[in-house]
């Protein structure tokens, strides 16, 4: 690969935010900068190193090719560095990595789950997106995604995290005034706060909807925390996963035995993400902090 090592590392920071001018930016350069870099690296490789994708650039098959590249010369600058201070060897798990999650993941899972990453490693920085959505075909800028439901992908790594339990829940005042349903009839008399209908992008998120279809919605929200906190204002009864509920004293569990629905959580990650030690460790501590949360995730009240 006749190659320029800096046009090469340009095209590493491209292939990690998806973007020219996050590049840009990161090394100090600019947007016309790093467009010249890569069509000076395109013309000595004989052909594209990016395509278009939605929201950015992917890596072709040949840019995939010559970002594994560009990754050893930039450990090999790195080790340089690492001589230069003393023969002190420098923390690889740095720099920034971007993911995407559902809401009660997000807080409960992965926040923690970076908090305690970062201690030991503080040139880390996470950026994570909310959202409930299928896994992404294009991921361009992106790292990890930790979505709902097996994913159906291509040219990416899915793991399986684990699985959570949601519930029907009630506010005590709620129930006070209303009566406490015994039946999947009764519970069906009442109004559902839960996600947008027509806005729901996880057909496995269905369930209320499958399960007391004669339920009307009261008040719904593509935000699960909305969820949780206009169930606990009375506005209805809410499909909560029960892990968020469960936290709240004020909620009380509906029928149980009726309504318990397990839905697996899993992580998605582009192969050439999976090189970079941050994501790696990322990754990681994601398993491990969904591992230490099975049993709330289960639907397991912890008083």
């Amino acid at each position: 690969m006749n190659a320029n090592p800096d046009d090469l590392l340009v095209l590493l920071e491209v292939s990690r935010s998806g973007k020219f001018t996050t590049a840009a930016r990161t090394l100090g350069l600019n947007h016309t900068t790093v467009s010249r870099r890569i069509a000076a690296l395109e013309k000595s490789l004989g052909g594209r190193v990016l395509a278009r994708a939605a929201g950015g650039w992917e890596l072709t098959e040949r840019g995939a090719t010559a970002v594994a590249v560009a990754e050893q010369v930039e450990a090999a600058v790195r080790s340089l560095g690492d001589d230069a201070g003393g023969g002190t060897t420098a923390d690889p798990v740095t720099g920034v990595v971007r993911m995407t999650a559902t809401d009660g993941f997000s807080a409960y899972i992965a926040a923690p789950a970076v908090a305690r990453l970062r201690r030991d490693h503080p040139g880390l920085s996470v950026e994570l997106v909310t959202v409930t959505r299928r896994a992404l075909q294009q991921r361009s800028g992106l790292d990890i995604e930790v979505v709902v439901g097996e994913p159906q992908v291509h040219r990416a790594e899915a793991i399986r995290l684990g699985e959570y339990v949601l519930g029907m829940y009630a506010s005590g005042d709620y129930l006070s005034e209303h009566g406490i349903p015994a039946s999947v009839k009764e519970i069906s008399e009442h109004q559902l706060v839960y996600f947008v209908d027509s806005m729901l992008q996880v057909d496995d998120l269905d369930a209320p909807r499958r399960l007391v279809p004669e339920m009307r919605d009261s008040l719904t929200s593509t935000n699960v925390f909305v969820h949780v906190e206009a169930t606990r204002a009375g506005a209805g009864i809410g499909f909560l996963p029960c892990f968020m509920a469960d936290r709240h004293h004020d909620l009380v569990r509906l029928l149980p035995e009726k309504f318990h629905e397990k839905l697996p959580y899993w992580m998605v990650l582009r192969p050439d993400s999976m090189r970079r030690p941050a994501v790696a460790a990322v990754a990681t501590a994601l398993r491990e902090e969904t591992a230490a949360h099975h049993n709330e995730l289960a639907g397991q009240r912890l008083d």
